[in-house]
């Protein structure tokens, strides 16, 4: 992952905490510049209008981009004191700029934010593989166990769909005796990943509303807590 993605992942750029920092509107997106190491070098950050960062480091100079900052092989104390400059004039725009922003949807964010509301649990991210790593696990604090499961999917892998975009689901455990009139509700499917006797996946995308949702969450924390 490139220096930026790693600093500013699951987090969000809120424009006005940005403009108060000191960024300024360039064409549609936000822009910063920083000199840095006695001003031998210059940062400079975009925010693109999806909130995307992307950054250079520019020999002052020589007035050009300076290309060791990205070469993985350059580890010299020089270039890797560069490096951690910059990182850290990002790490403090994340810091001040940002909102926590852990997944793609709306909703599920509106869903992470309720459980830790009401229980005080915050998800983890226990997975190192770069294609499970937006997967999120809620669990109990007393014994561990998961009571939820988030994570991106294609639509292709649920039931009845067959789009090719990616959601983010949910998986809850529910009363077995429930399951076969929740997989009647749109955006309820059987479980993806998880036994779809105990386990349903609940699609985050607006269909099934925060009301139920929530119930639902509820239900799958009542099941799995510490007899």
């Amino acid at each position: 992952m490139k220096i930026e993605e790693t600093v500013f992942e699951r987090k969000k750029i809120v424009p006005d905490k940005a403009l108060a920092f000191g960024f300024v509107r360039r064409g549609d997106g936000l822009f910063y510049a920083r000199d840095f190491l006695a001003g031998d070098f210059r940062a400079e950050i975009r925010v693109a209008p999806d909130g995307s960062v992307s950054g250079s480091v520019i020999d002052v100079m020589n007035d050009e981009e300076y290309a060791p900052l990205r070469a993985e092989g350059m580890r010299g104390a020089y270039v890797s004191g560069v490096r951690a400059a910059y990182t850290a004039i990002l790490g403090e725009i994340a810091d001040k700029c940002c909102d926590d922003y852990l997944f793609a949807s709306e909703q599920a964010n509106r869903i992470a934010n309720a459980v830790k509301a009401t229980w005080g649990i915050e998800p983890d991210f226990p997975f190192a593989e770069e294609r499970y790593r937006a997967a999120a696990v809620f669990r109990h604090g007393d014994n561990g166990k998961w009571f939820g499961l988030l994570m991106p999917v294609k639509k292709s892998v649920l039931a009845g769909e067959s789009a090719s975009d990616r959601i983010d689901v949910m998986n809850l455990k529910a009363d077995p005796e429930r399951i076969p009139a929740l997989w009647k509700v749109d955006g309820i499917y059987p479980a993806h990943h998880m036994n779809r006797k105990y386990w349903i996946s609940l699609a985050l995308d607006g269909r099934v509303d925060d009301d139920l949702a929530m119930e639902l969450v509820r239900e799958s924390f009542r099941l799995t807590k510490k007899k």
